[in-house]
């Protein structure tokens, strides 16, 4: 199931510790989208959207595309995909079903980091992929907390074992999504006064304020580092750029390395609390650099379903509707205070940004099918 499998691929990087033309930019002063009052608002997407970042198990395709339509996203990329003998094949299959809807990217194997022939294996991996037709390659989080370096020491984002492979991955013309560090309150102790308290008590294991682990800005900086140093190879800083606290940090980067794309995935809850006039003129600047993602996992089961985040229990039908509304309202309305997609993420309010039309129809689904070479209108 995919949001299992998920876990699973992240618990088994852990465990080693133990082109379309660019539109005209809006004019911020453009109003938000309007709709017609006797609809219920905020159903699902304004504008066809691609979600790009999901994790999707193989035989839910079925499922995975109802969900779709539901909500008006045109295409999702699939983050589960693994690589060679290990899920690739079947990721494949589900793109193949769905009609090149469910758009795969692969991953390398973190174990034995550092090990002899280790970088020339993960580099053939890649090229494995590339060769199948996979657009991207997906890094987890456990570059930079959970894999050795083969030395007895942690594997910095930015070791310099590792460029060999984010060259390779430059020449193959792959998109690297990349997962580096958590929210700074899993940096922080794991008590009750942790903002993040609800969700750190449900997943204790993604606590990472012993001090074994690096702190928050540490992991930043190697990430930032890494970006900055393959001007030729696009990223995209998965969850906001894996800094929503920090808006203005994740804007510095984004000045910096025009290679460089953010996804919305999962943080909507973080940065939609921030001062929504200063988040309404970040998305209007950066519109043709943010991509949107949810963090969505789908499985075969009717309990297999992860909304950005999981709980103790499964997702009631009210709180998926819940998850849908507050973030298409995020983004379409200028509502204040409203709750927002992922209530364990956090016991807070957002506010939303009303977005013009324009900057919507890049930021839900344009950008990425620009970027991923989709077929778009």
């Amino acid at each position: 199931m995919a949001v299992k499998r998920a876990r699973r691929l992240l618990l088994l990087g852990l465990a080693l510790v133990a082109c379309r033309p660019r539109e005209r930019p809006v004019d911020a002063g453009v109003r938000a989208v309007s709709r017609a009052p006797a609809v219920t608002p905020y159903t699902r997407a304004a504008f066809p959207a691609v979600d790009v970042h999901t994790h999707f198990d193989p035989g839910a395709t079925a499922r995975v595309l109802r969900l779709m339509d539901a909500q008006n996203i045109r295409y999702a990329v699939n983050l589960s995909a693994g690589w060679v003998g290990h899920g690739l094949e079947e990721a494949l299959t589900q793109q193949r079903e769905s009609g090149g809807r469910i758009v795969p990217f692969c991953m390398i194997d973190w174990r034995g980091a550092g090990a002899e022939g280790w970088v020339a294996n993960s580099i053939a991996t890649l090229e494995q992929c590339a060769a199948a037709g996979v657009r991207g390659w997906k890094i987890p989080k456990v570059l930079g907390l959970g894999a050795g370096d083969g030395r007895g020491h942690r594997l910095r984002v930015d070791d310099p074992m590792l460029d060999p492979i984010f060259e390779r991955a430059s020449s193959l013309h792959l998109v690297v999504l990349i997962h580096s560090g958590d929210p700074r309150a899993f940096f922080e102790p794991n008590t009750p006064a942790n903002e993040r308290w609800d969700e750190l008590r449900a997943h204790p294991a993604w606590s990472f304020a012993d001090p074994i682990y690096p702190r928050w800005t540490e992991i930043l900086d190697e990430f930032e580092r890494r970006v900055l140093r393959h001007p030729g190879l696009r990223f995209i800083g998965a969850h906001f750029g894996n800094a929503a606290e920090e808006p203005d940090r994740v804007e510095s980067l984004l000045a910096r390395a025009p290679n460089y794309f953010i996804d919305t995935s999962a943080r909507i809850p973080e940065f939609g609390r921030h001062d929504p006039a200063r988040m309404r003129a970040f998305f209007i600047r950066w519109q043709d650099r943010v991509l949107f993602g949810t963090d969505l996992g789908v499985g075969t089961e009717a309990d297999d379903l992860m909304l950005g985040s999981t709980g103790e229990h499964p997702p009631t039908p009210e709180e998926i509707t819940r998850f849908w509304r507050s973030t298409w309202r995020y983004f379409e309305s200028n509502d204040r205070n409203f709750e927002h997609p992922t209530p364990i993420q956090g016991r807070w309010t957002i506010s939303g940004v009303g977005l013009p039309e324009g900057v919507l129809r890049k930021v839900y689904g344009a950008n990425a099918a620009r970027l991923l070479g989709l077929p778009w209108p």
